[in-house]
Order: C-alpha cells, then sequence, then structure tokens
C-alpha cells in the first residue's frame, strides 16, 4: 500500500495593504524613531487643521464673531488670561489658536496644491525632453535653467504682485490662494522635469522600450505606461521635500505682505500680524504660530529625508 502525498494548502495570495507591510519600506519605517515621530506629529496637525470648525472656539473668518474687549488677551496660564482662549488673542480679540487652525489649513492646501500642479507639469515636461531630445530638450531645459537662475523668493513675488494688480478688485481676495499656487509652482516644477528626464534618457535605451517601438507602440502610451512608473521614486521624495518648502514660501510671502491677506489668515500672515506686537509685550501673537509653522515643515522635511534613504537601493 502507497502513501498518497498530502500538499499543503495554497496560501491565499496577500493584499496590497499585507504586501506593504511586509515590505522594507515598511520596515525601515517601523525602526526609525524619527520618522515615527515626524508622522505622529505631522497628522496631529493636518487632523487638527481639518477638524478646525469643531476644535476652535472661534471662527476668525467671522468678523462678527470678534470683540474688541477681549483683544490682546494672554495665554490662559497668565495672569489675564480667561478661556476659551487658551493661547490669547490678538489685537482684533481674534483667538490664536482658533486662527492657527484655520491658517494651518490654508498653508497645507497651498503647499499641496502647488506639488500637484508644479509635479504634474514637471513630470510631462520631463518625459517629453527626456524622450524626445534634440530642440525640445534645449527649449525645456533652457527655460528651467532660466528659472533656476532666480531666486524663487522674487519669482514668487513677481507673479504674485503682477497677478493681484491685474486681477479686479473683487477678485483678489479670493483668487490669491490660486495666485500663490501658480507663483510657487512656476519654479518648482524645475526640479521634477530634470530628474525624470534623467530618469527617461536612461529607461529609452532599454530593450523593453526599443521592443515596444518595433511593435508600433505610441509614443503617449509608451510614456506614461512603460517609462512613467519607473521614474516615481526619485520624484515622490522630490514631491515630500518640496511640500515643506512651498509650505515656507507661502509663509514667507504672506509675511513679506504678498500672500493671504489678514482676514484670510495663514500661517506666514499671523505671524506678520504678530511680529508689529512683539516688542509691545504680545509675544503670544507670533510666538504660537511660529511654533505650528516649525513644527509643521520639520515633520514634512523629516519624512522627506527619512523616504530618501529608505528608498536609496545603496543604503539598503
Amino acid at each position: 500500500m502507497t502513501d498518497i502525498p498530502v500538499t499543503a494548502p495554497a496560501k491565499a495570495p496577500k493584499t496590497r495593504t499585507g504586501q506593504f507591510f511586509d515590505s522594507d519600506l515598511w520596515w525601515s519605517f517601523k525602526n526609525s524613531k524619527p520618522a515615527i515621530g515626524a508622522a505622529i506629529a505631522l497628522t496631529v496637525v493636518i487632523l487638527a487643521a481639518i477638524l478646525a470648525p469643531v476644535l476652535s472656539p472661534q471662527n476668525p473668518y467671522d468678523l462678527a464673531s470678534l470683540e474688541l474687549w477681549n483683544a490682546e488677551l494672554p495665554p490662559v496660564w497668565m495672569e489675564g488670561g480667561q478661556m476659551p482662549f487658551i493661547l490669547g488673542t490678538d489685537v482684533q480679540g481674534r483667538d490664536i489658536l482658533s486662527g492657527i487652525l484655520y491658517g494651518t489649513r490654508i498653508s497645507i492646501f497651498i503647499g499641496l496644491a502647488s506639488v500637484v500642479v508644479s509635479l504634474a507639469v514637471g513630470v510631462m515636461a520631463g518625459l517629453t525632453a527626456g524622450y524626445y531630445g534634440g530642440w525640445v530638450d534645449n527649449v525645456l531645459m533652457r527655460v528651467g535653467d532660466v528659472l533656476l537662475s532666480i531666486p524663487i523668493i522674487l519669482v514668487a513675488i513677481l507673479v504674485s504682485s503682477v497677478a493681484q494688480a491685474l486681477l479686479p478688485p473683487e477678485l483678489r481676495e479670493a483668487g490669491i490662494s490660486i495666485v500663490l499656487v501658480l507663483a510657487i509652482a512656476l519654479y518648482s516644477w524645475v526640479q521634477y522635469a530634470r530628474v525624470v528626464r534623467a530618469q527617461t534618457m536612461v529607461e529609452r535605451r532599454k530593450e523593453y522600450v526599443q521592443a515596444s517601438r518595433l511593435v508600433g507602440t505610441p509614443a503617449r502610451r509608451l510614456m506614461l505606461k512603460h517609462i512613467l512608473p519607473n521614474t516615481l521614486t526619485p520624484v515622490f521624495v522630490a514631491a515630500t521635500l518640496n511640500f515643506g518648502l512651498a509650505i515656507l514660501i507661502e509663509a514667507t510671502l504672506s509675511f513679506l505682505g504678498v500672500g493671504m491677506p489678514p482676514n484670510q489668515p495663514s500661517l506666514g500672515t499671523l505671524i506678520r500680524v504678530g511680529n508689529q506686537y512683539l516688542f509691545s509685550g504680545s509675544w503670544w501673537i507670533v510666538l504660537f504660530p511660529s511654533i505650528q509653522l516649525c513644527i509643521l515643515v520639520v515633520a514634512v522635511n523629516m519624512l522627506g529625508d527619512w523616504l530618501r534613504d529608505a528608498l536609496n537601493p545603496k543604503l539598503r
């Protein structure tokens, strides 16, 4: 009598979530205390900004809710402070905590939107320049070189100032956020274009691209379906780092007076307004928005640094 071999039941294929938790990227993240700390801090900041209407004791954009007799109240743990103004109020009676939460929403939106716009433009420009080469490559890269030769703050100030001057008065406040996104994206796309161009020039010489050309695959499909996925790793790293830079640029523009207006304050606007009263004793007006901006930018940059190291095959 022969024994019948018993085969182990086949394991069900892992889901994408299961594959992620088994990946080197997740292992690198859970073994990096700075990355975990930055992720927690960034999550708290973003969730607090999203839930600003629920968490804020006051709507800082509603002028009817401001009470001037509550102006320049110190934080609640100091003498003269009172609830619900935990971090104090500014010279208009606006709650500092509410202004920070709502201002963080604007800063994150402008930073994220500018990254998305510059990423889309830069990726398409880099793919086109790297795939076709020749005069197309020369024109696109020379335009990028001209933009990079000018400091980014000057480019953003020029675009923002000109756009605000051309917009009708009734559209200036409503369209200022879009203007800031375009001003930041006008400069930032060059970095993505250079990264994608370099990767595309390498990929287009490989055998799978040559084989696709021989079978008549259209250039557009070849770039988007075959070459683009192989260029995304350094692009994601650059996008993460540029997110923090975009938030800083928006804060700088608002601090200089060419960004968000005082009735729709971002973190940069709150710092600009508070800086005027720093030496009069109302230090909390500028300190707490500055701390929030630092936490946001440092957390994003720490995650970007971790992602750059985690996706670098030479460091594995």
